[in-house]
């Protein structure tokens, strides 16, 4: 039995995030844009086997929205929609539109399950931290999980940083690294995975993801997924299958996840373990 137990592997979480902020229908016309694509689109990965959904409200023209009453009704009608059996998560990415304090407004008018912030954007320099910690530390006061998006090395430095001097909260929190983002052509390896230090979430027992832009995103991920990180795959990163293809839909990307998760014997966090253990 003992020799058995050195294979256990601890659970993983697929996170799906099938919009974005910046695709529309011309990258993929079954990219989810509207209220009722995107309940739609949740409850097919839920069934696939996505644990959280990441949302990107648009506004009536598909553009990409933090307007309260926007992001009020998507998070709203997919939460309905999928109960308990998935965590909804808002973004709060700017776009080069919203600044800090509209993104800060959004969230605390709309007080979701959990919600993304990049590190650059929330926290973008030493004058910021003041702000930075009163915002996050209310966010984890009203048990609101906080995903923080690192995009490289020095990102994640400081990320650690921000937490040892106590800027940002050590509960409720869910980092999220991002390949290739800046890579020529936005185009990931899981290559990429090494010189990040991504030990250090392990030692800190700090719960990562891994998403990764570009055509080797399943390959990304199914190495992350070997080294027990949560990974995030869908449309905003990458609409297309291993083969090169268009991928059918977000689901079938996510199922092709659950089935390298079986295939390893990988167990996968359902949407109350993954709350668990993101307190």
């Amino acid at each position: 039995m003992e020799v058995a137990n050195q294979y256990l592997r601890e659970p993983i979480a697929i996170i799906v995030a099938p919009n974005g902020a910046r695709k529309t229908k011309h990258d993929h016309v079954n990219l989810p844009m509207t209220t009722d694509e995107l309940v739609a689109e949740a409850i097919a990965c839920q069934t696939a086997g996505a644990a959280m959904i990441h949302l990107h409200a648009r506004d009536a023209n598909g553009r990409h929205s933090l307007d309260i009453d926007d992001n009020m009704a998507i998070y709203h009608a997919v939460k309905e929609a999928v109960g308990e059996n998935m965590m909804v998560q808002l973004t709060t990415e700017a776009v080069g539109l919203y600044s800090p304090s509209q993104q800060m407004a959004l969230v605390k008018a709309v007080k979701p399950e959990a919600a993304s912030f990049a590190l650059r954007e929330l926290i973008p320099d030493r004058a910021s931290e003041k702000e930075g910690h009163a915002f996050f530390h209310w966010v984890a006061e009203n048990n609101i999980v906080s995903q923080i998006i690192l995009y490289d090395a020095t990102d994640i430095e400081r990320y650690f940083q921000l937490r040892d001097t106590g800027v940002l909260p050590k509960t409720h929190q869910h980092a999220l690294v991002v390949l290739g983002r800046y890579q020529p052509a936005q185009q990931s390896s899981p290559w990429d995975l090494r010189g990040l230090n991504l030990e250090c979430f392990v030692e800190e027992e700090v719960r990562c993801a891994i998403c990764a832009f570009g055509a080797r995103e399943q390959d990304c991920l199914a190495s992350a997924m070997l080294l027990g990180f949560d990974v995030r795959v869908g449309f905003e990163n990458n609409h297309f299958d291993t083969t090169g293809e268009l991928a059918i839909s977000n689901a079938a990307q996510v199922e092709a996840l659950r089935d390298v998760a079986h295939r390893f014997a990988i167990p996968l966090h359902s949407a109350q373990s993954l709350r668990s253990v993101l307190k």
